[in-house]
């Protein structure tokens, strides 16, 4: 049977992190323990859900894909995309290093979200992300930055867990970036982000960000 309680306290020792130290610290321990212990045995649905709404929304010119966050590469095995066609982005050399076995991005790049994206390509056609918008983890503050690397008209797909939404102010993030005219076409999505019932996490929700770049 799944190991649910040692996946749990994976994920609540996650959602105690501070820092973009703290991250790459963590990650370097449970890398290796991270599409099984985490991902299997608490029934991760979150890159499916992300996944399915860019192949829901996307036109043929929202190509290539940066995938922030990319982690092991979860979302990029859901989209299916030519390898050509997607980039990882994680703060995590160590995701980083297994991502790489698995032949599903054109390049991969160690990224600190809170730091200047000088380093990253300003042509993507859609930005994703599942994940790393949540307690522990990132603020909305990334999100006017991640404009940056994304042509005009780039559709946006962003991942937010409901709590961390409220708690931190995502909402009134997109609102300024409304009001700019840095953005247009916002919506959200609700979606449980596990499909593993029975253990404390399994009904949590997370809400899917759409929009574009203007």
């Amino acid at each position: 049977m799944p190991d649910k309680t040692s996946a749990q306290t994976l994920l609540e020792n996650a959602y105690e992190l501070k820092s973009p130290a703290d991250n790459v610290a963590y990650y370097r321990a449970m890398a290796g323990a991270y599409d099984g212990d985490f991902a299997v045995n608490l029934g991760w649905a979150y890159p499916q859900a992300i996944a399915r709404a860019y192949q829901h929304q996307a036109l043929p010119s929202d190509l290539p894909v940066a995938d922030i966050g990319c982690g092991t590469g979860f979302v990029a095995a859901e989209l299916r995309l030519a390898p050509d066609q997607i980039d990882g982005m994680d703060i995590s050399p160590d995701m980083l290093a297994i991502a790489t076995t698995k032949s599903l991005y054109r390049a991969l790049y160690e990224v600190d979200l809170t730091g200047p994206l000088d380093a990253i390509a300003h042509t993507y056609g859609a930005v994703l992300s599942a994940g790393t918008f949540t307690h522990g983890h990132l603020g909305p503050a990334p999100l006017e930055n991640l404009l940056q690397i994304a042509r005009p008209g780039a559709l946006f797909v962003i991942g937010v867990n409901q709590g961390h939404f409220a708690s931190q102010g995502f909402a009134e993030t997109l609102a300024a970036l409304q009001t700019a005219g840095k953005i247009t076409d916002y919506q959200t999505d609700e979606i449980r982000m596990y499909s593993v019932p029975g253990h404390v996490h399994s009904e949590d929700r997370a809400l899917i960000l759409t929009f574009r770049k203007i």
